[in-house]
């Protein structure tokens, strides 16, 4: 696992606020794109805290996707997403840095995400986006207590 220290010197709590957890997904990593995703957020300014590259079991999915248990969709996601190694990361920059890595994502559905975002340049199938990213500061905290435990507040 890769972690770094903050670059700056303000205390756990507040570092804490402008965090935010995306997951690069196994069909990321299947394409070679992890590297060209997180340099896309690296050169925005966002520093990564922690990433690592791990096969995503159905008991960490069935955390994570909380709200997804028992719909349609459900088994088909975690299959999709246990399949094979997916990148997962903490990435940190000033305030509102979850609203920024989200609009840096694009649509959820590559065919209608913009240009210049990561799923409209590299995406091409609704199921399978490349990317997750937290939708809210309380996501990212609650996100970053399943993957990354000892970042948790």
């Amino acid at each position: 696992m890769i972690e770094r220290t903050a670059k700056n010197d303000r205390p756990d709590s507040l570092r804490a606020m402008n965090r935010t957890f995306i997951i690069c997904k196994p069909d990321a990593v299947e394409r070679g794109l992890v590297g060209q995703i997180l340099a896309r957020f690296e050169t925005k300014g966002f520093s990564i805290v922690a990433a690592e590259l791990r096969t995503l079991d159905a008991d960490t999915l069935a955390r994570h996707y909380a709200e997804h248990v028992g719909k349609g969709f459900y088994n088909d996601l975690v299959a999709f997403m246990s399949r094979g190694p997916a990148v997962v990361a903490v990435l940190e920059g000033p305030e509102g840095t979850w609203e920024t890595v989200r609009e840096m994502m694009g649509a959820t559905n590559p065919m209608k995400s913009a240009p210049g975002t990561i799923r409209g340049d590299f995406g091409t199938e609704f199921t399978e986006n490349l990317i997750h990213g937290s939708d809210s500061a309380e996501s990212a905290a609650r996100e970053i207590g399943i993957f990354f435990p000892e970042l948790a507040n």
